[in-house]
Protein backbone atom coordinates (compact mmCIF):
# COMPACT_ATOMS: atom_id res chain seq x y z
CA UNK A 1 0.00 0.00 0.00
CA UNK A 2 1.53 2.99 -1.07
CA UNK A 3 1.90 6.53 1.13
CA UNK A 4 -0.82 9.38 -0.01
CA UNK A 5 1.55 12.27 -1.78
CA UNK A 6 2.26 14.61 1.06
CA UNK A 7 0.56 18.66 0.12
CA UNK A 8 2.36 21.32 1.45
CA UNK A 9 0.26 23.32 4.31
CA UNK A 10 0.86 26.94 4.46
CA UNK A 11 1.30 26.69 8.51
CA UNK A 12 3.71 24.74 8.27
CA UNK A 13 4.30 20.83 7.27
CA UNK A 14 2.79 18.45 4.93
CA UNK A 15 -0.88 17.13 5.17
CA UNK A 16 -0.47 13.09 5.00
CA UNK A 17 -4.09 12.82 5.98
CA UNK A 18 -6.88 15.48 5.51
CA UNK A 19 -10.35 15.40 7.26
CA UNK A 20 -12.07 12.75 5.15
CA UNK A 21 -9.10 10.50 5.58
CA UNK A 22 -9.42 10.55 8.92
CA UNK A 23 -13.17 9.91 9.10
CA UNK A 24 -12.96 6.65 7.34
CA UNK A 25 -10.27 5.46 9.35
CA UNK A 26 -12.11 5.73 13.01
CA UNK A 27 -14.75 4.49 11.24
CA UNK A 28 -12.62 1.33 9.90
CA UNK A 29 -11.27 1.05 13.22
CA UNK A 30 -14.97 1.11 15.27
CA UNK A 31 -15.88 -1.46 12.71
CA UNK A 32 -12.69 -3.73 13.89
CA UNK A 33 -13.56 -3.09 17.46
CA UNK A 34 -17.08 -4.39 17.06
CA UNK A 35 -15.61 -7.43 14.95
CA UNK A 36 -13.08 -8.62 17.13
CA UNK A 37 -15.21 -8.16 20.28
CA UNK A 38 -18.37 -9.63 19.14
CA UNK A 39 -19.61 -6.43 19.48
CA UNK A 40 -19.75 -3.43 21.79
CA UNK A 41 -21.50 -4.10 25.02
CA UNK A 42 -18.04 -4.84 27.33
CA UNK A 43 -16.07 -2.35 25.51
CA UNK A 44 -15.05 0.88 27.49
CA UNK A 45 -12.86 3.07 25.71
CA UNK A 46 -9.89 4.89 27.22
CA UNK A 47 -8.95 8.36 25.38
CA UNK A 48 -5.41 9.78 26.25
CA UNK A 49 -5.47 13.46 26.81
CA UNK A 50 -5.04 15.50 24.59
CA UNK A 51 -6.09 14.34 21.48
CA UNK A 52 -6.83 10.61 22.22
CA UNK A 53 -10.62 11.64 23.96
CA UNK A 54 -11.94 13.56 21.47
CA UNK A 55 -10.72 10.61 18.87
CA UNK A 56 -12.28 8.33 21.71
CA UNK A 57 -15.75 10.25 21.62
CA UNK A 58 -15.76 9.93 18.25
CA UNK A 59 -15.09 5.84 17.92
CA UNK A 60 -18.06 5.48 20.30
CA UNK A 61 -20.09 7.71 18.42
CA UNK A 62 -19.29 5.58 15.16
CA UNK A 63 -19.68 2.42 17.97
CA UNK A 64 -23.03 3.41 18.35
CA UNK A 65 -24.38 4.16 14.95
CA UNK A 66 -22.84 0.71 14.02
CA UNK A 67 -24.90 -0.94 17.06
CA UNK A 68 -27.73 0.97 17.94
CA UNK A 69 -28.24 -0.23 21.83
CA UNK A 70 -24.41 1.12 22.71
CA UNK A 71 -24.70 4.45 24.47
CA UNK A 72 -21.63 6.39 23.39
CA UNK A 73 -21.24 8.77 26.35
CA UNK A 74 -21.32 5.41 28.52
CA UNK A 75 -18.37 4.05 26.42
CA UNK A 76 -15.59 7.03 26.79
CA UNK A 77 -13.49 7.50 29.13
CA UNK A 78 -10.48 9.30 29.98
CA UNK A 79 -7.28 7.84 31.23
CA UNK A 80 -4.12 10.95 32.19
CA UNK A 81 -1.04 8.96 32.33
CA UNK A 82 0.73 11.93 33.43
CA UNK A 83 2.12 10.22 36.69
CA UNK A 84 2.68 6.97 35.22
CA UNK A 85 5.73 8.20 33.04
CA UNK A 86 9.34 7.34 33.12
CA UNK A 87 10.23 10.60 31.51
CA UNK A 88 8.91 13.02 34.87
CA UNK A 89 12.53 14.01 35.20
CA UNK A 90 13.18 15.30 31.47
CA UNK A 91 10.24 16.73 31.56
CA UNK A 92 9.06 18.16 35.41
CA UNK A 93 6.26 20.84 34.14
CA UNK A 94 3.45 18.65 32.90
CA UNK A 95 0.03 19.52 34.10
CA UNK A 96 -1.78 16.01 35.52
CA UNK A 97 -5.04 16.12 33.64
CA UNK A 98 -7.64 14.02 34.79
CA UNK A 99 -8.92 10.38 34.59
CA UNK A 100 -12.71 9.63 34.12
CA UNK A 101 -13.70 5.60 34.43
CA UNK A 102 -17.26 4.99 32.68
CA UNK A 103 -19.66 3.74 34.84
CA UNK A 104 -19.54 -0.05 36.14
CA UNK A 105 -15.42 0.27 36.21
CA UNK A 106 -12.82 -1.81 34.63
CA UNK A 107 -13.44 -5.25 36.16
CA UNK A 108 -13.85 -7.69 33.41
CA UNK A 109 -14.44 -5.41 30.57
CA UNK A 110 -12.56 -4.50 27.29
CA UNK A 111 -10.45 -1.97 27.43
CA UNK A 112 -9.57 -0.29 24.02
CA UNK A 113 -7.08 2.67 24.75
CA UNK A 114 -7.26 5.12 22.00
CA UNK A 115 -4.17 7.66 21.28
CA UNK A 116 -3.34 9.71 18.16
CA UNK A 117 0.34 9.06 17.55
CA UNK A 118 1.65 5.65 18.17
CA UNK A 119 5.31 6.27 18.35
CA UNK A 120 8.06 4.81 21.25
CA UNK A 121 5.39 3.16 22.78
CA UNK A 122 6.49 5.11 26.34
CA UNK A 123 3.06 6.82 27.02
CA UNK A 124 1.20 3.25 26.39
CA UNK A 125 3.23 1.53 29.30
CA UNK A 126 1.94 4.45 31.52
CA UNK A 127 -1.18 3.81 30.65
CA UNK A 128 -1.01 0.30 31.42
CA UNK A 129 0.66 0.66 34.72
CA UNK A 130 -2.62 3.43 35.37
CA UNK A 131 -5.13 0.76 34.55
CA UNK A 132 -3.70 -1.79 37.02
CA UNK A 133 -4.37 0.47 39.43
CA UNK A 134 -7.77 1.08 38.27
CA UNK A 135 -9.37 -2.37 37.86
CA UNK A 136 -8.81 -5.95 36.21
CA UNK A 137 -9.97 -5.26 32.71
CA UNK A 138 -10.63 -8.93 30.35
CA UNK A 139 -8.38 -7.79 28.14
CA UNK A 140 -6.66 -4.21 26.89
CA UNK A 141 -6.30 -3.09 23.18
CA UNK A 142 -4.97 -0.03 21.78
CA UNK A 143 -6.51 1.87 19.06
CA UNK A 144 -4.17 4.62 17.35
CA UNK A 145 -5.12 7.03 14.56
CA UNK A 146 -1.07 7.18 13.36
CA UNK A 147 1.50 4.72 14.05
CA UNK A 148 4.74 5.92 13.12
CA UNK A 149 7.09 3.66 14.29
CA UNK A 150 10.32 3.77 15.94
CA UNK A 151 9.36 1.70 18.79
CA UNK A 152 11.59 1.43 22.29
CA UNK A 153 9.44 -0.91 23.83
CA UNK A 154 7.68 -4.42 22.68
CA UNK A 155 4.07 -2.52 22.36
CA UNK A 156 1.82 -2.48 18.94
CA UNK A 157 -1.84 -1.01 18.09
CA UNK A 158 -4.30 -3.61 17.70
CA UNK A 159 -6.04 -0.59 15.31
CA UNK A 160 -4.12 1.50 13.19
CA UNK A 161 -5.75 4.09 11.13
CA UNK A 162 -2.54 4.61 9.03
CA UNK A 163 1.39 3.40 9.35
CA UNK A 164 3.26 6.68 8.54
CA UNK A 165 7.05 5.17 8.25
CA UNK A 166 9.37 8.27 9.49
CA UNK A 167 12.60 9.35 10.25
CA UNK A 168 13.18 9.85 13.99
CA UNK A 169 14.08 13.60 13.05
CA UNK A 170 10.60 14.20 11.63
CA UNK A 171 7.14 15.62 13.67
CA UNK A 172 3.78 13.95 13.12
CA UNK A 173 0.98 16.76 14.39
CA UNK A 174 -2.33 15.42 14.52
CA UNK A 175 -4.53 18.54 14.58
CA UNK A 176 -8.95 17.71 15.53
CA UNK A 177 -11.51 20.05 14.91
CA UNK A 178 -12.30 19.86 18.74
CA UNK A 179 -9.12 21.63 19.86
CA UNK A 180 -7.33 23.00 16.54
CA UNK A 181 -10.44 23.83 14.20
CA UNK A 182 -9.86 21.14 11.99
CA UNK A 183 -8.72 18.15 11.02
CA UNK A 184 -5.82 17.03 9.60
CA UNK A 185 -2.27 14.85 10.08
CA UNK A 186 0.76 16.63 8.97
CA UNK A 187 4.50 15.58 8.77
CA UNK A 188 7.09 18.51 10.34
CA UNK A 189 10.68 18.95 9.63
CA UNK A 190 13.34 16.12 8.51
CA UNK A 191 13.54 15.73 5.24
CA UNK A 192 11.10 14.32 2.29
Amino acid sequence: MSLPTPTTDDAAGNVVLGAPEIARALTRIAHEILERNKGGADVILLGIPTRGLPLARRLAERLEAVEPGLDAAALVGSLDVTMYRDDLAHHPTRTIGETDIPGGGLDGKVVVLVDDVLYSGRTIRAALDAISDLGRPRAVQLAALVDRGHRELPIRADYVGKNLPTSTTERVRVLLQESDGRDAVLIEGGVR
